[in-house]
């Protein structure tokens, strides 16, 4: 069986976070593991407070896991400061991490900024020259940039100065009503759209999360970089087209809708 780490903070509802990660790489045929980079209080209507964890032991849990079950790739998520940042891509050159898929989260969708602009330049600095893909939404991306994204053409510029910056993969998601389902790859052997159907589901807590981690997954299992995204966008649409409704706000998709097992029933 191949293996997947999830570097990224816990979602005590479930929805995104290692949990939505370890859902997701579960339902795409890997073996999870996790290191935790903070804990949060948060449901389907909000984050409540946030516990991070010290850089010291988020290297203890990089150290457990590299040197006994090493993963055939790594998920990172949302990553807050700059201690753990750097501890995060000291550990993966250390070990020679491969296959390396960064949601560079940096922006809620309220619009508000989730990170420093230290810890963004750390991020920049560190962890997104080490990635084989980045998986930026459109403010993100605008943050990567510096340019305001609204349109089509405007989503393969950014894509491909990204990809000319920092020397990785990019997968530039549609969504913020620019073209919901349709998101922008740039890889080294060049740039395609890849489409998707709009589901309309309000239900979409955890999308970036899932994505990454499904990315992560299909590399694991040796899909080249185009086919890994357009497995993981597939997983996506089946996983919201299922149409779970928990919680009283954005609710979480349902990760194992493809999943059979007489243990379900």
């Amino acid at each position: 069986m191949r293996t997947a780490l999830t570097i990224a903070g816990s979602d005590s509802c479930g929805g995104a976070g290692i949990q939505a990660d370890i859902k997701t790489m579960t339902a795409n045929g890997v073996y999870a593991m996790s290191a935790v980079t903070a804990l949060t209080a948060q449901n389907t209507t909000g984050v409540s407070s946030i516990m991070e964890a010290t850089p010291e032991f988020l290297a203890d849990q990089l150290d457990r896991v590299f040197s006994d079950i090493f993963p055939d790739a790594v998920k990172i998520g949302m990553v807050s400061s700059t201690g753990l940042i750097n501890t995060i891509a000291d550990k993966l050159t250390e070990y020679k991490a491969k296959n390396i898929v960064l949601d560079p989260v940096m922006v809620a969708t309220s619009g508000a900024r989730l990170i420093s602009e230290e810890a963004v330049g750390a991020l920049c600095r560190r962890l997104i020259p080490l990635a084989d893909i980045i998986t930026p939404n459109i403010p993100e991306a605008e943050v990567l940039t510096g340019q305001q994204i609204s349109s089509q053409e405007d989503m393969e510029k950014a894509a491909a100065e990204i990809y000319e910056r920092f020397g990785c993969a990019v997968l530039l998601k549609g969504g913020h009503s620019i073209n919901d389902a349709n998101d922008f790859l740039v890889t080294s052997e060049g740039s395609c759209w890849l489409t998707g159907k709009r589901i309309n589901n309000p239900n979409t807590h955890g999308t970036g999360c899932t994505l990454s981690s499904a990315i992560a997954s299909n590399l694991a299992k040796g899909y080249p970089l185009k086919e890994a995204a357009g497995r993981a966008k597939e997983y996506i649409s089946g996983a919201l087209g299922a149409m779970l409704d928990l919680g009283k706000g954005s609710g979480p998709m349902d990760h194992g809708f493809d999943i059979n097992s007489r243990f379900k029933d």
